[in-house]
């Protein structure tokens, strides 16, 4: 992706360099003087080049990494398609060489779907605080721009409750190159991804050993997870060990439509947790005041619902 500074810097910054090169471009500190322009467009290296300056060289050398890191990233794909190759490259390099395979002592679970309405943000936070409750280190990743979890997580400090886990934004397309490193010192990292965002949503995937397909049981949601499935087999062209499953989530009470959602899920190629979460109360009373349901009742029926959804997420882990 491109940005421009927006006060008389003739240089593209790439955002990757951004992150890291602060002091680059003294307009880059701003960030209101930076506007986007031409995303996944290739950067012009005829106008880079003729110039001195250790930014220029940098973005000259990123860009012949990035046009052949885009090349690379077409050969698995093509192939398979003609079958000229069996197994699919397990990274690339370039701009996409996010080290994927580097030791992490702590699992990785996404919440993800491309719909929004579908309850991750609530499964975030109330998986996170059970696995926090049972003993383990964990941290929540807000990735979602509207910042649910984080609003959660400050609704709860302002009324000084106990912290159980920390919740950092990180809406940001470089997931897959931050969050094994944060993995590195916690039991678990929690994702709360976003709706309608492909791109953080694959960049989350390649970061994550485990997603979690939130879906409620309804023929739209059922029919809408087939874009998250698409986004999944893609992403195991990188990351094979990648594993994924629906969680039935807000299923009525009393209803049969819960086993219905779960006969539709099963002609998808992505299994259903047999862990069940019903549409109750307790949980938007419990999120509203920064609170868990077990915190609240500990043992309602909501309470033993998230438990058991947390001792199933260990095991799909195993």
């Amino acid at each position: 992706m491109w940005i421009t500074c927006g006060q008389g810097c003739e240089y593209p910054v790439d955002g990757f360099v951004l992150s890291g090169a602060s002091g680059s471009c003294h307009q880059a500190q701003n960030r209101r003087a930076i506007r986007r322009r031409d995303a996944w467009t290739a950067a012009p290296l005829l106008a880079l080049q003729g110039s001195s300056n250790y930014l220029t060289k940098r973005l000259t050398k990123i860009d012949r990494e990035r046009l052949f890191a885009q090349n690379l990233t077409n050969v698995p794909r093509e192939a398979v398609k003609s079958g000229q190759q069996g197994e699919p490259l397990p990274a690339v390099v370039g701009v996409l060489n996010a080290d994927l395979d580097q030791p992490r002592s702590g699992r990785v679970i996404a919440l993800l779907n491309q719909k929004g309405g579908a309850g991750k943000t609530t499964l975030a936070t109330h998986l996170a605080g059970e696995l926090a409750v049972e003993g383990f280190r964990v941290v929540l990743i807000d990735a979602d721009p509207q910042g649910s979890a984080s609003d959660w997580a400050e609704r709860r400090a302002q009324s000084a409750l106990r912290r159980l886990y920390g919740v950092y934004g990180l809406a940001r397309e470089t997931l897959h190159a931050e969050v094994p490193q944060i993995a590195q010192t916690v039991d678990f990292v929690i994702i709360d991804g976003p709706p309608r965002s492909a791109a953080i949503t694959r960049s989350a995937l390649l970061a994550s050993d485990l997603a979690l397909i939130p879906v409620q049981p309804s023929a739209y949601d059922i029919w809408a997870s087939a874009d998250m499935v698409r986004l999944i087999e893609k992403a195991r062209l990188y990351r094979s060990a990648l594993r994924a499953a629906f969680v039935i989530n807000r299923r009525v009470v009393g209803t049969v439509i819960g086993r219905e959602a779960r006969a539709a899920l099963a002609e998808q190629s992505v299994p259903a947790l047999a862990a069940e979460v019903c549409q109750r109360i307790a949980f938007a009373d419990s999120v509203a005041g920064g609170l868990l349901v077990r915190e609240r009742d500990a043992q309602g029926a909501a309470a033993r619902e998230i438990a058991r959804l947390a001792l199933h997420v260990r095991e799909a882990l195993q």
